[in-house]
């Protein structure tokens, strides 16, 4: 599992943020699009590409999008 294909899938989730916003660092509750639907689809990421369960609890713990690396990368 790459971190970099990892965020290219994670920024797919979004429809109006540019993709290269999206960086390890960026703290994605802070993005202007973050939303629960967008949660959703993360958890539906995680689970379609990389075959890893992953709620919403676990992911309102996650402050970065190399955090949310680290959660699914751990499973």
């Amino acid at each position: 599992m790459d971190i970099n294909e990892f965020i290219v899938n994670f920024a797919n989730q979004f429809d109006e943020t540019d993709p290269d916003e999206i960086k390890a660092d960026t703290k994605f509750h802070d993005l202007a699009e973050w939303s629960s639907l967008t949660g959703m689809g993360v958890i539906a990421m995680a689970k379609t590409i990389y075959g890893k369960t992953i709620s919403g609890r676990e992911i309102r713990e996650c402050i970065t999008v190399e955090d949310l690396f680290n959660l699914v990368a751990g499973k």
